[in-house]
């Protein structure tokens, strides 16, 4: 607070008295010690991780790369101020699956805290857990926030509990294809299979007939598997040209979340994002009110720790002949399609 006196000529600082906007603390809450962090490995490879070395550069953290014996040669490798070989003699995706040379890197070389990037083992509760079982920090959720929310079918669980609006799909991961069948039986076609421990367009595969359905369960199956070491996988109903929208979250380890606004990820490439867009073009007020609040909503029911999740919605209006940049009216059907962790979390429509 400042304090002022009238005098002749103006106004004179008296003194300055410090207000401090933090809750007292709670005998009941942890208090966190404090640590400084000198040193971050990313565990992955390309452009994420170069990315976060010129953020760490910016901040004075010296950063850690890791490679396989594929990527020698690859750039992300010469922007660290260190590099270490991982998973040799074994095939580059599952180098950077290779849970225990990642961490056998991280203690060895004093890392302070390892950044997943996306994809590989960001959504991996394993993974969260055994750098927390070394001391070493996951920038990233708590292992049980990734184990609940990698796990799409309780997040589909947790959003509904929440009271946020899901697409039909299984209540459990499914174990073969006649769980399939009974499924298109119930809601139709189309159908999509998803990675459930998983995301980033891995795994995923529309169907739109039952002569496609064995195919594709299989093909699904198998991609889910090679990316992230788990091919279980579940069936949706699959909503045919929406609007991919994310909202962006941040929180604190005290409970406290805001969000951040919207951006546009439709444009996409085999259910991967190539371009956001921020904000959401032709996005009507309201509706753009209730992806946000529904984003708070379903964030304050993960309790998640520290992070910055990105809760993703896929929005269609029941017409046809809409084109994809149409305005979104308040009427326009907001659903979501699951959550998932890592840098970022997405939930869809």
């Amino acid at each position: 607070m400042l304090k002022f006196r009238t005098v002749r000529g103006g106004l004179r600082l008296l003194g300055i008295r410090r207000i401090s906007t933090a809750p007292a603390a709670s005998p009941n809450v942890r208090r966190l010690e404090y640590k400084p962090i000198k040193k971050v490995m990313v565990a992955n490879r390309g452009e994420i991780a170069i990315r976060v070395f010129r953020a760490c550069t910016e901040l004075g953290i010296r950063t850690v790369a890791i490679y396989s014996e594929q990527d020698t040669g690859q750039m992300h490798r010469q922007k660290a101020d260190e590099a270490y070989l991982i998973g040799r003699g074994l095939a580059p995706v599952q180098a950077y699956l290779h849970i225990p040379d990642i961490i056998k890197v991280a203690k060895e070389n004093n890392v302070d805290a390892v950044h997943p990037g996306y994809g590989f083992l960001s959504e991996r509760a394993d993974f969260a857990q055994a750098c927390q079982d070394a001391g070493v920090r996951f920038i990233g959720p708590s292992p049980e926030v990734v184990r609940k929310m990698g796990d799409k079918v309780e997040a589909r669980a947790i959003a509904i509990a929440a009271g946020v609006p899901v697409v039909p799909g299984t209540d459990a991961p499914i174990t073969s294809l006649h769980e399939a069948h009974e499924f298109s039986n119930t809601y139709g076609f189309p159908i999509i299979f998803k990675a459930a421990y998983g995301g980033g367009g891995r795994g995923m595969r529309v169907v739109h007939s039952y002569e496609e359905l064995e195919e594709n369960y299989t093909r699904a199956y198998s991609e889910a598997l090679a990316a992230f070491g788990n091919g279980a996988l579940f069936v949706e109903k699959f909503i045919e040209k929406p609007r991919h929208i994310e909202v962006q979250i941040l929180g604190d380890q005290y409970g406290n979340i805001l969000h951040l606004y919207e951006r546009d990820c439709s444009i996409q490439r085999r259910h991967q994002k190539v371009v956001e867009i921020a904000p959401a073009a032709h996005l009507d007020p309201q509706l753009r009110t209730r992806l946000t609040s529904d984003s708070v909503k379903l964030a304050k029911q993960l309790r998640h720790l520290a992070q910055r999740p990105s809760l993703e919605s896929r929005m269609a209006e029941k017409r046809e002949g809409r084109s994809p940049s149409r305005l979104l009216s308040p009427a326009a059907t907001q659903t979501w399609l699951l959550c998932g962790t890592g840098s970022s979390l997405s939930s869809g429509e």
